[in-house]
């Protein structure tokens, strides 16, 4: 079975680079991605209205070419968390995690019992890789290799950020930027002080307790800002606003010619 080589990375204090990716979702996607030098793919479900059966192919060849694929999961609902783990992401991103206790539910749903989870067992499936094999080793190695990823993005997520930190299980504490500055009643100013101090809230809190940072920076110069405030897993911005600035810049130049 494969192994997540970030989420050793990140245990070990280290970084991960990658991709956030809402838009396209052809075949050549992971291979783009394993080119250009990404650690990781992390596909959006929750605004793209992709699918399972649109993602499970992705997965595949993610892991094919060594690059790890996790998954925005649309809620903190269980079918979504077990089903995308299933399908053959090696770890989710859950959206607007609010308490402690909805971080404790989000780990269940990515564990197996007796070890304190709620996760429904089939093997031989995509997963762990259609092979056989001891069942409490595979789990295991399910339960070491699957990266959580905990969204705070609301008010009461940042006041129960401390809190959150601490579930055993989560992994990273990922700041969803937008959301964070609507809740905080001042929309897209990331300068304003209330939004840099939830940045130095979240990044503290991950600190304290031995877990990374992440958030999605639009370009370099903002993932360099971050990594400065300690965040350590960095995904670029999204595939169809790179792709639209690219032909944008190709075209003013031409014409500008």
């Amino acid at each position: 079975m494969r192994e997540n080589p970030v989420k050793k990375e990140l245990a070990s204090g280290g970084r991960a680079f990658g991709s956030m990716i809402f838009e396209f979702f052809t075949p050549g996607m992971p291979r783009l991605l394993k080119n250009a030098g990404a650690e990781y793919a992390m596909y959006c479900m929750e605004h793209t209205g992709a699918s399972y059966e649109t993602l499970k192919p992705q997965f595949a060849l993610c892991r094919a070419l060594g690059v790890v694929p996790l998954v925005r999961v649309p809620g903190t609902e269980y079918d979504f968390i077990a089903r995308a783990l299933d399908c053959g992401a090696l770890g989710v991103m859950v959206p607007l995690v609010d308490t402690a206790q909805q971080a404790e539910f989000i780990v269940s749903c990515t564990r197996y019992p007796p070890a304190g989870g709620r996760r429904g067992a089939a093997f031989g499936f995509a997963h762990d890789d259609y092979q056989g094999g001891d069942v409490s080793e595979k789990m295991k190695m399910i339960h070491e290799r699957t990266l959580v990823i905990a969204m705070i993005e609301t008010k009461s997520g940042l006041e129960n950020v401390d809190a959150i930190a601490a579930v055993p299980g989560v992994d990273v504490l990922w700041l969803g930027h937008f959301d964070m500055s609507n809740f905080l009643g001042i929309p897209g100013q990331f300068s304003h002080p209330l939004f840099q101090d939830a940045i130095r809230r979240i990044a503290g809190a991950a600190k304290k307790h031995g877990k990374a940072a992440g958030y999605m920076a639009a370009d370099a110069a903002l993932g360099k800002e971050y990594l400065g405030h300690g965040f350590r897993m960095i995904a670029t911005g999204t595939d169809q606003g790179m792709l639209q600035e690219a032909i944008r810049a190709n075209l003013e130049a031409m014409r500008k010619a």
